[in-house]
């Protein structure tokens, strides 16, 4: 182990768990390979390797800046958007690479829901706010869209709170309301994985309780993939945790252990409070 001019421990995080064990049936659906990114000249992910289980949630942690929000938008290619973005390694979609020259994105990007940290419902009704990506889509059926809007809405632990109103404006909900919708509009175009940066955030605890509820009712169908700062809220809902620092990736592992056996001293002691 050596440590470089910031003082974080620069040995290979753990990643016990990443890939199963010998003989055990190969249920990752996302698997990243060395990943660097770079925004021109700068550096701000290095070399991460890690794998994400169907099925299951699986949660990045960090201080502001770390790169865990950066990783995660690299999974749907969004940080392809941004200007001198260069992106080094692999990263694999139930084996499929998808920065590879000739690769759709459109069709990688509709493999994935992405919930944003700030509730973002449209300046429009709930039911047109859970239906719009089905009609981006061309699908004009009204009873298709119907009943996309109401199992959504049911899926997202909605339906019986908006039944009554899903002519009204969404931007008349609560917060926490806002964005069960935007977690309903994200899962409407069934994605296989859905991305969740920091989607508790700005939400009051009894807000945060329902959304974590949610979560866990979601992984039976979704793969699910969370950005937070609340260590308490990873601990909560996820089953493997990645711990990054710097850009890199600090050590990544089964929640539990991650938060009372963690392998790296600089996980320690962010999770025991001495920094971030």
């Amino acid at each position: 182990m050596t440590e470089g001019r910031t003082g974080i421990e620069t040995r290979a995080p753990s990643v016990a768990h990443a890939a199963g064990s010998p003989g055990e049936p190969k249920s990752d659906i996302i698997e990243c390979n060395g990943v660097s990114l770079f925004y021109g000249q700068k550096q701000a992910l290095f070399d991460i390797t890690l794998s994400c289980k169907k099925n299951a949630v699986t949660a990045f942690i960090g201080p502001s800046g770390c790169g865990k929000s950066t990783l995660l938008r690299c999974l749907n290619r969004m940080n392809d958007l941004i200007d001198g973005v260069r992106i080094d390694g692999t990263i694999l979609i139930q084996g499929m690479s998808i920065y590879e020259r000739g690769v759709d994105v459109t069709q990688i990007r509709k493999r994935f829901g992405m919930v944003f940290q700030k509730s973002n419902p449209f300046p429009k009704t709930v039911y047109e706010n859970v239906v719009y990506g089905l009609r981006i889509q061309g699908i004009k059926s009204k009873s298709v869209l119907d009943e996309a809007c109401e199992k959504s809405l049911r899926n997202a632990a909605l339906w019986d709170e908006v039944k009554d109103r899903l002519q009204d404006s969404a931007l008349g909900l609560s917060g926490g309301q806002m964005q069960r919708i935007c977690i309903a509009r994200a899962i409407a175009v069934e994605p296989e994985i859905l991305l969740m940066d920091e989607p508790c955030s700005a939400l009051d605890p009894i807000a945060t309780s329902k959304v974590e509820e949610l979560i866990f009712e979601l992984k039976e169908r979704y793969t699910i993939v969370i950005v937070t700062h609340n260590m308490q809220q990873a601990a909560r809902v996820s089953d493997e945790t990645g711990f990054f620092m710097l850009g890199k990736l600090i050590e990544f592992d089964k929640t539990e252990m991650i938060f009372t056996k963690p392998r790296q001293k600089t996980t320690e002691d962010y999770i025991t409070g001495r920094f971030g």
